[in-house]
């Protein structure tokens, strides 16, 4: 089969499947390293980027570290007291939504820069995210995607700003800019050594319903989630035995009380992973 016809039969498959899980909307980016197949649907249209973010912060806060602009055993203060990019008022994140809530009990004290990038992702800490975007300031974070010659990701503040949100100031991405991100963690851009840190920090993400729950049990992913009412995304690099990676960002948007909005996404990645490899959907199976 012709990398058009694959291209077309997995496009056709994944709105099957977006329409069967009552996706609003779906996008998909793909680049498998082993054969260079690329695929992008509907990959230029944005979206809310929610958590994805957090991987362009991480990769800007490792951007610094190899210019010797922080160290990562230097410690920031924690504190819950942030300025909205809205006219610059106070907000707070709210711990009872974070799944790191032992951070919080640093409030006061200080922590390692390299625990709170730990945090942001592993965790997808909202206090972590923006305690290190204050660090380096929103333009930093800025450069470094554009330095890394990113496109399609829009960082403009950091989460939890409702006052920002409701001016319409918000972090957007598309797929294939996030596809773009987790190529740049691949490349030449950051250090050998902080690549190394940063794809062993997206590996132990605690949150796997989403791609690995598609992938068999062999899969290793570094990968980041990012969900709110409206959407679910998760974007990752998959390691399989003896092939090259692959690369892919799924992301979807549903109505706000829609139900199987993760399994969507697995779904997805399984459909992704069968066209790759070759294996065919068994009758009756997603």
């Amino acid at each position: 089969m012709s990398r058009v016809d694959v291209s077309s039969t997995l496009a056709k498959e994944l709105d099957r499947l977006a329409a069967e899980r009552k996706a609003k909307t779906i996008a998909v980016a793909v680049h498998d390293l082993e054969t260079d197949f690329r695929f992008s649907l509907r990959g230029d249209r944005w979206f809310h980027a929610a958590s994805t973010i957090k991987v362009a912060v991480l990769l800007a806060v490792f951007r610094a570290a190899d210019g010797g602009r922080l160290r990562l055993n230097d410690s920031l203060h924690v504190r819950n007291r942030f300025f909205s990019a809205a006219g610059g008022t106070v907000f707070h994140v709210a711990a009872d939504r974070d799944a790191t809530p032992e951070l919080y009990q640093s409030i006061g004290r200080t922590a390692k820069i390299s625990v709170l990038a730990h945090a942001m992702i592993s965790g997808s800490s909202n206090l972590a995210t923006n305690l290190l975007l204050d660090f380096l300031g929103v333009e930093c974070a800025r450069t470094a995607l554009r330095d890394a010659r990113v496109e399609g990701v829009e960082l403009r503040r950091g989460v939890e700003d409702h006052a920002a949100h409701e001016q319409g100031i918000n972090n957007q991405a598309t797929a294939d800019g996030l596809l773009s991100l987790l190529s740049a963690i691949r490349s030449d851009f950051l250090s050998n050594e902080s690549k190394q840190q940063v794809i062993r920090i997206l590996l132990e993400q605690r949150f796997n319903s989403m791609i690995p729950a598609g992938l068999p049990s062999h899969a290793m992913v570094a990968h980041k989630t990012g969900e709110i009412s409206t959407v679910s995304h998760d974007i990752g690099i998959v390691y399989l035995p003896e092939r090259e990676p692959y690369i892919t960002a799924i992301l979807t948007e549903f109505d706000p009380d829609q139900e199987g909005r993760r399994e969507a996404v697995a779904a997805i990645s399984k459909a992704i992973y069968r066209s790759l490899l070759g294996t065919e959907r068994k009758p009756n199976e997603d």
